[in-house]
């Protein structure tokens, strides 16, 4: 058996980034930047008012009371065409262009105006309400890095930077097929001993959540033929997906039915719980993981191995990080696998607090649906007590 890290190490260094494709900006949240993006203007492109109130030269209303004349209106949209000159001002609305020779904004509360005269009560500052161009960023500024997975705000930021396209990684494609007689759909009528498929959702909306598009290649059959079919079936797929199939029974025949067709083993087993008996390997020219049939372990490999090997190919600087937490209950010592126990966590007193579930087995999914975190236990950790702190990985990401 490797290590969890090791595993990892090995899974991310087999793939590369994905070409980059242009898409419209309005399409880009979640997708992951190929290029550093620039602007493409100043924002403000000129000196705006942030307030409602006159435009005046500072000198004019250096002190208050000042009467000046009004000589036109610059409302957001519209500039005033012309200059103002000494005595003179321009009724100004927030965003609205600062005319010529006005260097600063006296805020309507603290006027009054009687046809074209405004009386300015408060002393006028040079700079004061105005924000002058470029104040958010300047032509040429990097707005968002490569890498970076856009959000809601930052297609926002791209917009004002007057970027219409933006570059981004093709979502690598994944062949995703469960394995076993026992599965039928949600729904369908079930075989004698059965079960319903389950696990495929919960993948296919991470996979989703992490940049992926999912070939679903459905339920195959437990036997040689039905996954012979696989090289073909998943035939454009960055990576291929199985789930079940492959533990040492005599019906977990991913290995040995697929060998006559390409099939090459990297590695299997990991000392980890849940999740020991994963597979990683090519198909072909295609890397192949084998997920364990249990859901939870299915869950847990996928968060730990296939959530990095799409982040590598979508160039995302994001990683699953830990955080610590301290123990609501004492954890006895840890054998030689790394634990991955699902946990409730919660924020008291300053801290973060987190409870292991009292049954972790790998078929309940109700407890992994109830989980906020699951608990890292490395191998060979000695017993912990309470308030001991220790690593999570937070699964409200995943």
């Amino acid at each position: 058996m490797i290590s969890v890290d090791e595993a990892v190490q090995r899974i991310t260094a087999v793939f590369r980034a994905t070409e980059a494709e242009a898409v419209p900006l309005k399409s880009a949240r979640g997708r992951v930047l190929a290029e550093d993006i620039t602007a493409r203007l100043d924002q403000p492109p000129a000196p705006v008012s942030a307030m409602d109130g006159y435009a005046v030269r500072a000198s004019d209303a250096a002190s208050a009371p000042a009467t000046l004349r009004v000589i036109g209106s610059a409302p957001a949209g519209h500039p005033f065409g012309g200059k103002i000159g000494t005595g003179e001002a321009v009724r100004i609305f927030t965003g609205g262009v600062v005319p010529d020779g006005a260097d600063a904004v006296v805020i309507q509360e603290d006027t009054t105006q009687d046809g074209d005269k405004v009386t300015i009560r408060e002393a006028a500052r040079s700079g004061r309400h105005i924000r002058k161009a470029g104040l958010d960023f300047a032509h040429g500024d990097v707005l968002a890095r490569a890498g970076h997975k856009l959000r809601a705000r930052d297609l926002a930021l791209l917009a004002a930077g007057d970027i219409p396209t933006v570059p981004v990684r093709r979502r690598p494609r994944v062949a995703l097929a469960a394995t076993g007689d026992e599965l039928s759909p949600p729904g369908a009528p079930r075989k004698p001993g059965g079960i319903v498929a389950s696990s495929g959702y919960g993948l296919s909306g991470m996979i989703d959540a992490w940049g992926g598009e999912i070939i679903d290649l459905g339920i195959l059959p437990d036997n040689a033929d039905a996954l012979a079919k696989l090289p073909e079936r998943a035939k454009g797929a960055d990576i291929i997906v199985t789930m079940g199939g492959a533990s040492v029974g005599d019906h977990d025949l991913v290995r040995s039915a697929l060998g006559p067709h390409g099939f090459v083993l990297d590695f299997w087993k990991i000392a980890m719980r849940p999740g020991k008996p994963l597979i990683f390997g090519r198909l072909n020219d295609t890397p192949l993981l084998g997920l364990p049939g249990n859901p939870v372990s299915s869950f847990v490999c996928a968060i730990l191995f296939l959530k990095p090997a799409l982040a590598t190919m979508l160039g995302d600087t994001a990683r699953n990080s830990l955080r610590a937490a301290r123990l609501v209950r004492a954890l006895p010592a840890n054998d030689s696998r790394q634990d991955y126990l699902r946990a409730s966590l919660i924020f008291r007193d300053g801290e973060w607090w987190t409870e292991p579930f009292a049954v972790q087995d790998s078929s309940m999914q109700s407890a992994f649906a109830a989980a906020d975190c699951l608990i890292v236990r490395p191998p060979r950790a000695p017993a912990a007590q309470t308030g001991d702190r220790v690593d999570v990985l937070a699964l409200d990401d995943i």
